[in-house]
């Protein structure tokens, strides 16, 4: 068990987003069953449409973005909780007035992402 502040954790960009970053505040070398992530998006970006090989478990801290999972669109903000079953595609867009950001759970597995033909 530990303790470390956030702040002091590396981010990194997501290279498939757009105005997207992403930090792993526990990972894998650290949770023995799950990564716990914080994904920050700038006004407008975001991820485009793709698959993961694990489920998602995620909690929206701050701003507003749609989301899509599998053919369903759904319009988030603070205090959300959101769950995305492994191999269901899904994008998010943040909103225009405000940075979105979310913590996101992940199993310890192995976890392939796929990016939706349109999309490559």
């Amino acid at each position: 068990m530990y303790v470390r502040r956030a702040e002091d954790m590396p981010i990194e960009s997501v290279a498939a987003g757009s105005g997207t970053e992403r930090q792993v505040l526990i990972g894998e070398d650290t949770g023995p069953n799950f990564q716990m992530r914080r994904f920050i998006m700038q006004p407008g970006g975001g991820m485009p449409r793709h698959t993961n090989t694990v489920e998602h478990e995620q909690y929206v801290l701050q701003g507003r973005a749609s989301i899509g999972i599998g053919e369903d669109t759904f319009e988030v903000s603070a205090g959300d909780v959101v769950y995305i079953p492994a191999g269901v595609p899904h994008w998010y867009r943040a909103a225009d007035s405000g940075p979105f950001e979310f913590l996101c759970m992940v199993p310890n597995l192995p976890d392939r992402i796929e990016l939706a033909p349109e999309d490559r």
